[in-house]
């Protein structure tokens, strides 16, 4: 599996969780995340994934420049189709590519940001963990908010994790 695969099997997982709910369950401000939704961290997810994509053209990425579409936050439908957009444009995008990438270590705003050498590949394998561990807290806000949805126990477990974990059940 490569890193547009690990991508597409993200995509996949979250697809699937959408199907689940319901606007209202989505958009709802949830106690556990101090007022934010469901909605609010999948836009977050896929602002991450938006961004590689609008740094392939510009020749660098800068996670701080995020579109943050709050009809994503509010709307399943809508944020499927622009799931889908991203999926469609990442399957475009060459792994190997060199890309600098725009670091933000403080909230001056001028403060300079310096670039740092990295790769389309390898910024695809951080946006995939970054959506990993935002599934396992919209995981959470599901169990603490909408306890009646049953969701997949590997969702939002690391694959490494689910590997250790399968080892201990079935040891070689």
């Amino acid at each position: 599996m490569n890193c547009k695969d690990g991508t597409f099997s993200m995509a996949a997982q979250i697809f699937e969780l959408l199907n689940l709910l319901d606007n209202q369950g989505y958009a709802a401000s949830l106690d556990v995340f101090h007022g934010s939704s469901l909605g609010q961290h999948f836009r977050h997810i896929l602002d991450f994934y938006k961004s590689i994509i609008k740094g392939n053209h510009l020749g660098h990425i800068d996670y701080s420049d995020r579109e943050r579409s709050t009809q994503v936050e509010i709307d399943i439908a809508y944020a499927k189709n622009a799931i889908d957009h991203v999926i469609k444009a990442i399957k475009d995008l060459d792994e190997q590519k060199p890309i600098l990438v725009k670091a933000d270590f403080s909230h001056h705003v001028k403060e300079d940001r310096p670039m740092v050498e990295s790769s389309i590949g390898r910024e695809l394998m951080f946006a995939y963990d970054h959506a990993l561990h935002h599934l396992a807290m919209i995981k959470i806000g599901i169990r603490t908010s909408l306890p009646g949805i049953q969701i997949n126990e590997a969702l939002g477990v690391a694959p490494a994790t689910l590997k250790y974990r399968n080892d201990k059940i079935t040891p070689k």
